[in-house]
C-alpha cells in the first residue's frame, strides 16, 4: 500500500496546477513544468490540495501511485521555491569557469572539459581565496538538476584515499588508510 500516494499535496499561493487526461502542468512564479502521467490515474484538486487517485489495486497502479504524487510535489516545490545544488572541486589545480551555460572544468586531466548545461539551469562558478572552487546549479526541475549534478560528479569521482574529486558541498567521504597501515 502506498502511503506516500495517499498524502495530499498542499498548493502554495501563486501556484496553479492544471491536470488533463495524460499530463499535469504546474505554473508558478519561477516557471512552468509539465509531467506526463498514466491516463488511468485521476488528479483532483480539492480545497487547495492536489490528490492523486489510483483506479485499482493492481501492482502496477500501486507502484506508480507514490511516484506520480512525488513527481507532482517536486514540480510544485520547484516552481515555487526552486532547487539549488552546490558542488565543490577538491584537488590541487582543480578549477571551474562558467560562461553562458558552458562550464569549463580543469580536473587534473591532460585537457579541459567543456560541459554544456541546459538553458533551464543557471550555473555559476565561484572561486574564493583559501576555499575549494564551487559550482552552483539552480533550477526548477529537480530531475534535470540531479542529472546534471550526477554528470559533473562522474567526471572525477571522489577517491577514498586523499578525498580528491567532485562532490556536493558538505558531503561526507569515507576515507581509507594507505598501504602503510597494512604492516
Amino acid at each position: 500500500m502506498s502511503r506516500i500516494g495517499l498524502k495530499p499535496i498542499n498548493i502554495p499561493s501563486g501556484v496553479t496546477v492544471t491536470p488533463s487526461k495524460d499530463k499535469v502542468s504546474v505554473k508558478g512564479p519561477k516557471g512552468e513544468l509539465h509531467q506526463a502521467i498514466d491516463p488511468d490515474f485521476q488528479i483532483k484538486i480539492k480545497e487547495g490540495h492536489v490528490v492523486v487517485a489510483r483506479p485499482t489495486d493492481q501492482k502496477r497502479h500501486k507502484s506508480l501511485h507514490g511516484l506520480y504524487r512525488a513527481l507532482i510535489a517536486n514540480m510544485i516545490e520547484g516552481v515555487s521555491k526552486g532547487y539549488k545544488h552546490q558542488l565543490e572541486l577538491v584537488g590541487v589545480g582543480y578549477k571551474a569557469t562558467a560562461q553562458a551555460n558552458v562550464l569549463e572544468l580543469s580536473l587534473g586531466y591532460s585537457h579541459n572539459i567543456f560541459l554544456a548545461v541546459p538553458s533551464e539551469i543557471k550555473v555559476q562558478a565561484v572561486q574564493e581565496k583559501g576555499q575549494n572552487p564551487t559550482i552552483i546549479l539552480e533550477g526548477i526541475d529537480k530531475q534535470l538538476l540531479g542529472q546534471i549534478s550526477a554528470k559533473l560528479k562522474s567526471l572525477r569521482k571522489t577517491e577514498p584515499y586523499k578525498g580528491k574529486g567532485v562532490r556536493f558541498t558538505g558531503e561526507y567521504v569515507r576515507r581509507k588508510a594507505g598501504k602503510a597501515a597494512s604492516k
